[in-house]
């Protein structure tokens, strides 16, 4: 998968959306993990903009299940 189908189909047609129909006024903190479509510059800059709490790549966590949240459990 590259960066521009996760920015354009995933997150924006469906996880996005998704997720604030859910969240109470923007009450949700976005994370993702060090995949190289995930660090895409067009994909940080998206989610900067349209998210509420975003959580840059400087501040994400090492790759280790020890530090990562389970991400089975949406």
């Amino acid at each position: 998968m590259n960066g521009a189908y996760y920015r354009d189909v995933l997150l924006a047609k469906h996880l996005l959306t998704v997720i604030r129909n859910l969240a109470q006024e923007g009450d949700f903190i976005f994370q993702q993990d060090s995949v190289p479509a995930h660090r895409a510059r067009k994909n940080i800059e998206m989610l900067r903009r349209d998210t509420p709490d975003y959580i840059p790549p400087t501040l994400w966590p090492p790759n280790s299940p020890a530090l990562n949240p389970v991400n089975y459990k949406l």
